[in-house]
């Protein structure tokens, strides 16, 4: 046994007065679409816009457009230029560079600063300041 009713109430019948607000009421839907361009919500027949409002409207089927292929639609196709690759008579690979070494006596030392900083020191002054902590 169960608690939901299934039973289809009637609709009560509208008064004058109703039928008269909901008719002023299916210009002020139309115009608003109008000003929406939403030309297809309207409604033709006040008596369309009534099922609406009570909850018996069938909105009309959209006629199909059919699919898409994207295969057959073949517009612009932008000309690629072709760069043919290197051939395999050239050499492919080259020789390594060789790493930069220090050989002179530019740099005199390295000074620690706050918060384990590590600066090259070139010159005597640079190691004054560097042990007064000041900053160039």
């Amino acid at each position: 046994m169960t608690t939901t009713n299934y039973k289809k109430r009637k609709q009560k019948k509208l008064t004058d007065n109703q039928r008269k607000r909901l008719e002023q009421d299916w210009r002020a839907h139309n115009k608003r679409m109008r000003k929406l361009n939403c030309h297809s919500a309207q409604f033709e027949q006040f008596e369309q816009y009534l099922s609406y409002v009570r909850g018996e409207h069938k909105p009309k089927k959209q006629e199909s457009r059919g699919t898409y292929d994207p295969s057959a639609d073949r517009g612009y196709q932008r000309e690629t230029p072709n760069y043919p690759s290197v051939s395999d008579s050239m050499c492919g690979y080259a020789p390594r560079k060789e790493s930069n070494k220090y050989t002179g006596d530019y740099i005199i030392g390295i000074a620690t600063t706050h918060k384990s900083n590590l600066m090259p020191i070139t010159s005597k002054k640079q190691a004054i300041e560097a042990s007064t902590m000041r900053r160039n």
